[in-house]
């Protein structure tokens, strides 16, 4: 399998606030499957660590970007998804911020299952998507 972080699994990681992440992360990083950060999840938590200055976590969050590839919307596929989405979930009467459109866009192109904790995805249609705050059985 093959993972895609969302912005707020990766705030989770950089606060270490979660074993349940911290757990699911050493599993699949033992097991030697790839996980991917998106260029939209990288703009997220960098403009949001410069904004208070977070000087610890920025560091972090270098060293978990040197670890983990980053992901563009280097391909047309993308934002054809991307804005199949868009319509598709305003034609259910749903709406979601561009960039989570944009992070599922990437996952979905991609085949990748996206980790998150955004309840919000699950109205997205052929998303494979995973809670890693959610411990399994």
């Amino acid at each position: 399998m093959t993972y895609l972080l969302d912005t707020n699994i990766v705030s989770y990681i950089l606060k270490k606030s979660n074993i349940t992440i911290d757990n699911k992360l050493e599993e699949v990083t033992r097991l030697g499957e790839e996980i991917f950060i998106s260029c939209i999840t990288y703009y997220e938590v960098k403009r949001g660590l410069l904004a208070v200055n977070a000087t610890r976590q920025l560091a972090e969050f270098d060293i978990l970007c040197r670890k983990y590839e980053i992901l563009f919307l280097d391909d047309i596929e993308i934002i054809e998804n991307a804005c199949k989405i868009q319509v598709d979930l305003k034609s259910r009467g749903h709406r979601l911020e561009d960039a989570d459109i944009f992070i599922a866009a990437i996952a979905i192109t991609r085949g990748l299952i996206l980790a998150s904790n955004d309840s919000d995805l699950l109205r997205i249609q052929g998303i494979n998507l995973e809670n890693w705050l959610q411990i399994e059985p």
